[in-house]
């Protein structure tokens, strides 16, 4: 059996198609498989999603492991905004079919965008270039071009760009685009880009497909407007994985050159006030919550008077992300101002003027 005819075998979903899947898919909706529908493979599905949404608006494929995600992941059902299971059939190259259950999940917009924000993932900004990718595939026959007929031997790579929080097109596939495999085999990526000249953006994944040993080798080139981004090449057993690696070489090109980082301040460590504590329990609630946000590294109490305590926050992301993650109903900002607690003079007899500092009220 030819390689195309391997892919079309094993990527046959039953009623429902794969492209509509893939249509229906937006930056804040994720699908992740689930061995069932208990709640505790649902919250753990939810942590999953959350990375696989923070992933798709930063472009980093590594967003999950950055400080402080691990903390939101853990709370990711607080985000979802609705969710859903779906039950898909495929079958393998033998024939036999296979079910699996996918949790469909949609995470609040606004709440997301906080989190990211708040731990000063960079943004890969909207609307997402959808780059046209020229593969061509010698399973032992020559090198073949793919094109939108054959875009199930595509869709390993088309699915994963949708992961990666982008789209990829394909050539239709007339006579003259047909030919360009010779040129895409010799890696000619101006001779690539040429003949690309009628779609938009110009930009190319120019990718190889052929046996080596006993597994598959996938050679690729991203092109943005003539000049090339990256080269990588990965081998594997699997050609559906080998085809898939095309998704995330490209992304990885966009983002290192487009995403930018938000503003959330930079870390290290930051004085502030807290007015309303009044008590030892005042002062643990305060504490456990801090301690509780993904940017509050450590807290240190410096001075207190009254119901006024001054401490050193080590955040994560400075104060602009402390103020994202505060919750309204338990802290509110009242402003700045001098130390909170009179420090008397400086050396020698001139008076300490402090820094001004941001003041929160415990309710």
């Amino acid at each position: 059996m030819g390689l195309c005819a391997m892919l079309l075998a094993a990527s046959a979903w039953g009623q429902r198609v794969e492209g509509d899947r893939a249509g229906g898919q937006g930056m804040y909706e994720a699908e992740v498989p689930v061995s069932s529908q208990s709640e505790s493979e649902r919250r753990a599905g939810f942590a999953r999603g959350l990375a696989q949404v923070l992933g798709k608006l930063s472009g980093d494929r590594s967003a999950a492991s950055r400080p402080g995600v691990g903390r939101e992941m853990r709370r990711a059902e607080d985000f979802v905004a609705g969710y859903d299971y779906r039950q898909d059939e495929s079958r393998s190259v033998s024939g036999a079919p296979s079910y699996r259950t996918t949790l469909v999940m949609r995470f609040r917009p606004d709440d997301v965008d906080g989190v990211a924000a708040a731990l000063g993932l960079p943004v890969w900004p909207q609307p997402r270039p959808k780059p046209v990718m020229w593969l061509a595939i010698d399973d032992g026959r020559g090198p073949r071009l793919v094109s939108t007929a054959q875009g199930n031997v595509a869709r390993p790579v088309l699915d994963r760009a949708i992961e990666r929080g982008y789209r990829l097109g394909l050539p239709a596939g007339n006579a003259a685009e047909q030919a360009a495999a010779g040129a895409i085999w010799r890696g000619d990526v101006a001779a690539i880009a040429r003949i690309s000249a009628r779609y938009a953006p110009p930009m190319q994944l120019v990718g190889k497909l052929f046996r080596e040993g006993s597994g598959w080798q996938a050679d690729w080139i991203f092109v943005d407007g003539g000049r090339v981004l990256s080269r990588w090449s990965t081998t594997d057993a699997d050609a559906r994985r080998a085809i898939a690696s095309g998704a995330d070489g490209a992304a990885d090109a966009l983002t290192k050159r487009y995403a930018r980082a938000s503003a959330a301040g930079p870390a290290g460590v930051q004085r502030v006030v807290f007015t309303g504590i009044d008590s030892a329990q005042d002062y643990i609630r305060l504490s456990a919550y801090l301690q509780s946000t993904s940017v509050v590294r450590g807290i240190r109490p410096l001075r207190a008077q009254g119901d006024r305590l001054e401490v050193e926050l080590d955040l994560l992301t400075g104060l602009p992300g402390l103020r994202r993650v505060l919750d309204a109903e338990l802290l509110v900002e009242d402003g700045r101002s001098g130390s909170a607690i009179d420090a008397g003079p400086g050396p020698g007899t001139e008076p300490r003027t402090p820094a001004a500092m941001p003041v929160f009220r415990l309710r």
